[in-house]
């Protein structure tokens, strides 16, 4: 029989944690958005200097388990005497600095592939039409193909935000307080692993219904053009 008054008496973990779950994929993935938008821009590129680092980067974080990349920021850091005398150690040594740069490389990966293939998607009729009127490549990036891609690219940018939520999990893993670690905790001290997991599962639900509701409203407004208008 499930028991949920320890959960109400514990509620300021789990609101701690969503908290903490909230901001850091909000910052995550600000983040991973700057580095996703030059890095495919640099993946589309037929200069092989500016396309290799750019597959490299793509690949290594595709290829690998978060899990294992979270590892190795915050463990591995720490084996680099160079960077325990610099001013960056104090930022390694938290963890929540750890997992917010482990989230923003993944997903900076993940969303430059989808920008990538966003851009091969534009048509290049719009291109030599932008040609025609005499606009520079800077010009036609920026008034042509970054607004036509970001807009091809949002049903699968909205994937990646749910994905990367359901996967800031991991953070519990190094100290991070987040919701799974709110859960953790709970289950800890009361020994009540179903309800300690199903509020935290309950809670990922709300922030995914509620992601997937602002998507839905940002689509109708991006592409309002392509509906059908009647009268």
């Amino acid at each position: 029989m499930f028991d949920f008054s320890i959960i109400v008496k514990e509620w300021p973990i789990y609101l701690e944690g969503l908290m903490t779950t909230s901001w850091l994929v909000l910052v995550s993935l600000i983040a991973g958005l700057c580095i996703a938008v030059p890095v495919g821009i640099f993946r589309s590129s037929q200069n092989r200097w500016l396309n290799y680092p750019s597959w490299a980067y793509i690949y290594f974080f595709r290829g690998t388990p978060l899990l294992v990349q979270l590892f190795i920021i915050y463990y591995g850091a720490g084996q680099w005497p160079w960077l325990q005398h610099s001013w960056a150690w104090k930022w390694f040594q938290e963890a929540w600095f750890c997992s917010l740069l482990a989230f923003a490389l993944n997903t900076g990966a993940y969303t430059a592939e989808i920008v990538r293939g966003a851009i091969q998607m534009i048509p290049k009729g719009e291109l030599e039409a932008a040609a025609s009127f005499g606009m520079s490549r800077w010009q036609m990036l920026r008034h042509i193909i970054l607004p036509s891609a970001l807009r091809r690219a949002l049903p699968a940018y909205s994937n990646e935000v749910i994905l990367m939520l359901h996967g800031s999990s991991v953070a519990g893993v190094i100290t991070v307080v987040d919701l799974t670690g709110a859960a953790r905790i709970i289950n800890a001290r009361y020994y009540m692993p179903f309800e300690a997991f199903i509020t935290a599962g309950l809670l990922y639900l709300m922030l995914s219904l509620t992601l997937v509701w602002g998507f839905r409203r940002l689509e109708r407004r991006w592409y309002a053009h392509l509906r059908p208008r009647i009268g």
